[in-house]
């Protein structure tokens, strides 16, 4: 199944600038496996070392917060549109 991925900036020096890329798989472990085979290193900034999704990086499929769906194995059926979005902390 096709999906098409949207990039942060923060991220987008892993897709050659890239904003959005296209990526392979039926959940979203899957997508995110296919778009670290084709733009190496992108993983390792959305997934901790223990394979989850990292704390403070928020990911959506069809604008649903897979946190509140199956995390890791919420389906990305052909077509879907995945969101990675880091959290944005700071101020005075």
């Amino acid at each position: 199944m096709s999906v098409n991925v949207r990039i942060p900036t923060i991220l987008r020096t892993y897709t050659g600038g890239q904003a959005e890329v296209s990526a392979e798989g039926a959940t979203l472990s899957e997508v995110l496996a296919d778009l670290e085979k084709n733009h190496t290193g992108i993983g390792a900034r959305v997934l901790d070392d223990s394979g989850k999704l990292r704390r403070f990086v928020n990911v959506y499929v069809n604008d649903d917060d897979v946190r509140f769906e199956q995390g890791l194995e919420t389906p990305t059926p052909d077509g879907a549109s995945v969101s990675i979005i880091p959290a944005v902390a700071g101020g005075c």
